[in-house]
């Protein structure tokens, strides 16, 4: 069965109810569990670019409408850009953001793989490569806002995020982080000339994080646009988690996917897709095998009591925090 189709928020944008991240598949190093065997420590930048082709193709033959991209995914926005100048599809959704530079040189290890700024420099600068991706760039993202970088309250910036506005690019954040839900809170009562700034928000939301699942609810009532990422938790939601601690859960997880013969990702992410506020589900595999086990999460019927069940792995969020921000680079 294709993917759904839905609007975005009040965006007007008609999205996919899946759609594909590409933080895995533009840079060499990155931290869901088992990425370099994912891309089989073939880090030339040509097979990659033909590994993102042939994801991306997969991906709209199978009905993702909507792309996520970042200037910080290493060359994700210049993979995806000879990518799109190929298709001749008029219903292609981006997203990128900005506000993070990448600083990884390409390789695997780095002291610093990227560094967040939040600055008018940085949002220019980055504004000015990442608008190469137009007239498919309809959403534009401050890349992790949070309180500690000031973005919330640099009228510089959001005054020059509001001129884009009005040019029609659609303007949003992701968040990141414990204070997910209280950085949306403040984010929402955003004005610049009396205009609600933020149409969409993307955050973090799974099984073992269901932290911002409230608030994500209400703002989507408002109409703001909803994207969910990490709905895997880089990896913990999959077969490759074998840390301790995770045995009963995974005992859980793996009981509800015998009785309804589906795989854990699949599992994982179905219980995301049923909350009726996650309007787009990203994806954000690198192997093939791997995206069709996902998309395939869509079609997956879940019931009352299994959604309850799942709905109790939530783990503290100062946890889950703690333990996503030790996950290795490879």
């Amino acid at each position: 069965m294709p993917l759904p189709i839905n609007e975005l928020g009040n965006t007007g944008l008609q999205v996919s109810r899946m759609g594909l991240g590409l933080a895995a598949l533009g840079r060499p190093g990155y931290i869901n569990l088992g990425h370099s065997e994912d891309l089989a420590q073939d880090y030339v930048v040509e097979a990659m670019e033909g590994r993102t082709h042939r994801m991306l193709d997969l991906a709209y033959e199978r009905g993702v409408r909507y792309f996520d991209a970042a200037r910080s995914y290493g060359r994700a926005e210049k993979f995806l850009l000879s990518w799109l100048e190929k298709q001749e599809a008029e219903d292609i959704v981006v997203g990128s953001k900005w506000g993070y530079i990448y600083t990884a040189e390409w390789q695997i290890e780095a002291e610093q793989h990227e560094i967040k700024r939040h600055t008018l420099e940085v949002l220019n600068k980055q504004w000015a490569k990442s608008s190469l991706l137009l007239p498919w760039l309809k959403l534009y993202q401050i890349h992790s806002a949070t309180f500690e970088s000031g973005v919330l309250e640099n009228t510089e910036v959001l005054s020059r995020l509001a001129q884009l506005k009005s040019e029609g690019v659609a303007i949003g954040l992701s968040v990141s982080g414990p204070q997910q839900a209280e950085v949306i809170e403040a984010a929402m009562l955003e004005r610049v000339d009396g205009v609600h700034l933020f149409d969409t928000v993307q955050a973090t939301f799974n099984v073992l994080e269901q932290s911002a699942g409230q608030v994500l609810g209400q703002v989507a009532e408002a109409g703001v646009g909803v994207i969910v990422k990490e709905a895997l938790a880089n990896g913990r939601l999959t077969s490759r988690n074998r840390r301790e601690g995770f045995a009963e859960i995974k005992a859980t997880l793996e009981n509800m996917m015998q009785a309804l013969n589906i795989k854990v990702d699949m599992l994982a992410l179905a219980f995301v897709l049923y909350q009726p506020w996650a309007q787009v589900v990203l994806s954000g595999a690198a192997v093939e095998a791997h995206l069709k086990s996902n998309l395939a999460a869509a079609n997956v019927d879940l019931d009352t009591a299994q959604l309850a069940q799942l709905a109790t792995l939530s783990q503290k969020c100062e946890e889950y925090w703690t333990l996503r921000k030790g996950l290795a680079w490879n």
